[in-house]
């Protein structure tokens, strides 16, 4: 974030929102809000660089969806539907580019096994109406020649796309900028009905949306978010080494690989109960390289150029929380789990609305934050 949008004016001082977390969910709630005319905070130390920092950034709804989470597939959608026109008008109001890409996703398959897993997975796809390619071997190499030959086949979902959110999160700084927000660059250690405390100080907000990922219970006590610890890492090669999203089976583990403009390549990601543990280990780092090795043997040659560890916010049905808290004036944004950069432009403009009095996404009935327990909402 540019340091010219930095500012400590937050403290002490009343607005309308104060949108605490500053990972994508939060910095596009913010934006949506300021574009409606409310004066907005976002309080976080460091915009941008948890979660989001860690993250591929891939749009799949089609893709990653599976045999039980046909609600989250559909608020996929709906926010996919939204991207273009999200991207639109951050690009136009940032006037930064976030390296947005809609070529879709080619998921593979390593041998007969996983074959067969891909096959049923494209079945259930095709029962949905959703539109996917079934693909040879061949097809596939044809699509990307640094895949391995014994590649068994695929599939092809054209409607998924990606960004990078190493830009998103940037552009979005740039446009609450612009839009005169406010960013508080501290920590919030407890919020209340419209007070956000501080370390010193304390930001007075007759709203308060916390939108702090896996530590979100740390503010909302009771909050059923936990961490899903995930390794991921970035390899650099040649421009053009791969031209799209490969994500794959190998021996019936996934593993995906996203490209970058710049040459980039993000490997990941691990899925481990493991709570906050930040280390990076060699198994992780391990399992990662096997996998992808197998599918494109040339990532060998490539430098490895970062290891890093994410958390992301996991629900009992995968699904987030929007909506309001038991506390009078206070919203809650989180539990994205392995979706919140496809889901942000739908997040941010359903708590918008929520904030503004207007009707939210019907689709936001189904992350009703109480949901688990409607008789002990979060005070």
């Amino acid at each position: 974030m540019p340091e010219s949008a930095v500012s400590e004016s937050g403290k002490n001082t009343d607005f309308d929102v104060a949108v605490v977390g500053a990972g994508v969910v939060g910095l596009a709630i913010a934006w949506r809000a300021a574009l409606r005319g409310l004066r907005v905070a976002v309080v976080d130390p460091d915009p941008g660089r948890g979660a989001t920092y860690a993250s591929a950034g891939m749009l799949a709804p089609v893709s990653e969806v599976t045999f039980t989470e046909e609600p989250l597939l559909r608020l996929g959608l709906e926010s996919l539907a939204r991207w273009p026109s999200f991207r639109t008008e951050l690009e136009e109001a940032s006037g930064r580019t976030v390296d947005y890409r809609t070529d879709g996703t080619l998921e593979i398959a390593y041998d007969s096994d996983d074959l067969a897993q891909l096959d049923d997975l494209a079945g259930f796809e095709e029962t949905l109406g959703l539109r996917v390619e079934r693909l040879t071997g061949r097809e596939c190499r044809k699509r990307e020649p640094m895949l391995a030959p014994s590649v068994r086949g695929g599939l092809l979902a054209r409607d998924d796309a990606w960004v990078d959110p190493r830009l998103l999160a940037p552009a979005l700084c740039a446009a609450l900028a612009r839009a005169r927000a406010t960013f508080v660059p501290e920590p919030a250690l407890k919020v209340q009905s419209g007070l956000v405390r501080l370390a010193e100080g304390a930001v007075r907000a007759e709203q308060i949306v916390v939108a702090t990922g896996a530590r979100s219970a740390a503010l909302l006590p009771g909050l059923p978010v936990r961490p899903i610890k995930g390794q991921i890492l970035r390899l650099h090669g040649p421009r053009g080494f791969l031209t799209g999203c490969v994500r794959g089976w190998v021996h019936g583990v996934p593993v995906y690989l996203v490209p970058r403009e710049n040459g980039e390549i993000t490997v990941g990601a691990t899925m481990e109960e493991q709570g906050f543990d930040p280390r990076v280990t060699a198994g992780g780092v391990y399992q990662l390289l096997r996998d992808a090795r197998d599918l494109v043997p040339g990532i060998a040659e490539l430098e490895l150029a970062e290891t890093r560890t994410g958390f992301r916010p996991g629900t009992p049905d995968n699904l987030p929380l929007i909506g309001a808290t038991g506390l009078p004036g206070v919203y809650v944004a989180t539990g994205h789990h392995r979706a919140g950069v496809l889901l942000s432009p739908i997040t941010a403009d359903a708590v918008a609305a929520l904030l503004t009095g207007a009707p939210p996404p019907p689709s936001l009935a189904a992350c009703d934050p109480a949901r688990f327990d409607r008789g002990n909402r979060c005070e």
